[in-house]
């Protein structure tokens, strides 16, 4: 289904990037984007890139020393070995498994279980500040001539409480993890689990808002990284209704569930569809969204491949069960 929906939705993007106004002149806009004065652009993107994963390694090593510790550079190959294993599942839940190799054998289980609070840190600011971005798409943006396609105003509405609801209901659950642990233990048929989450028992308040703040700085690295390549691709509009709109985006592309090959074209057509109500340069709003899916998600895993095989390399040689750095 996922190779189907993306030659579906690359269809689609070429269609409209043929039906762009003075094409020619936008591909000549894109060629000199990478020579002309603003290339450091591109090159701060890529640096982001680091600072974004190593924002993530931070997060994943402070939420696992309850159980093992773990060096900042181990944390950063593990993050790494996790998006090359995520690239080919639903929505990445495969970076759990990539993680937790680096772990010694009696805490990998425990620790996928502490990983996901660190992904539900991450959901509730992409949600908070998506809705947020939805309110002022919805107040500020869209009116009789600019439009959502496939979605009216009735539905974005009903659509904005809702995912407003669902924030609150995910901040409830991540400051009362503790007492939700506690309660979800006595349940008979989790009891006999109950040792994987009875860490989660031990997160104070102080704890999860530093988490919490690490994934917002993180979530402000990757609208910079967005901005700055609309700048550099010419997308022309005002710097904070395009940081809105990349808000907007983030909160879709976390509630559709797909496979990152699908994401792709998601990834350009939800572009296309909130950058194009402020830029009709559709080539520029397509290889922004581009870029980033090969800077922030090919690009680790790639590196992420090379790290298992000096993964299996090291067991083979050194017959260990157990990874060591």
């Amino acid at each position: 289904m996922g190779p189907i929906l993306f030659i579906v939705l690359s269809f689609s993007i070429y269609k409209q990037i043929n039906n762009q106004p003075n094409l020619p002149e936008a591909w000549q806009e894109i060629k000199h984007s990478f020579t002309g004065k603003q290339w450091w652009k591109f090159v701060a993107v890529l640096l982001l890139m680091l600072v974004n994963w190593g924002l993530e390694a931070r997060k994943w090593q402070l939420l696992v020393r309850g159980i093992q510790k773990v060096s900042f550079l181990r944390a950063f190959r593990a993050i790494f070995t996790g998006q090359a294993i995520a690239l080919n599942t639903l929505n990445g839940m495969g970076e759990y498994v990539g993680r937790v190799v680096y772990l010694d054998d009696g805490n990998r289980l425990r620790a996928i279980a502490l990983s996901i609070v660190g992904s539900l840190s991450q959901i509730i600011v992409t949600m908070v500040l998506g809705v947020m971005g939805l309110f002022y798409l919805r107040f500020n943006i869209l009116n009789s001539t600019h439009h959502l396609e496939g979605l009216n105003i009735f539905w974005l509405n009903g659509l904005m409480y809702a995912l407003s609801f669902g924030a609150i209901a995910f901040v409830l659950i991540y400051f009362e993890l503790s007492w939700i642990t506690k309660v979800v233990e006595k349940i008979p048929f989790v009891a006999k689990y109950a040792f994987y989450i009875q860490k989660l028992e031990d997160f104070h308040w102080k704890e999860l808002t530093r988490i919490l703040l690490l994934s917002f700085i993180r979530y402000v690295v990757f609208v910079v990284q967005y901005l700055l390549l609309l700048q550099l691709f010419n997308v022309q509009a005002v710097w904070w209704q395009l940081a809105w709109m990349v808000c907007v985006l983030f909160l879709v592309l976390a509630v559709v569930p797909t496979i990152p090959i699908a994401e792709l074209g998601l990834r350009g057509q939800a572009s296309k569809q909130l950058f194009g109500l402020l830029s009709v340069n559709t080539l520029g709003i397509v290889f922004t969204a581009a870029a980033i899916w090969l800077i922030n998600r090919v690009i680790p895993a790639i590196a992420g491949t090379l790290f298992i095989l000096g993964l299996k390399i090291f067991k083979k040689n050194n017959k260990e069960t157990d990874i060591q750095y």
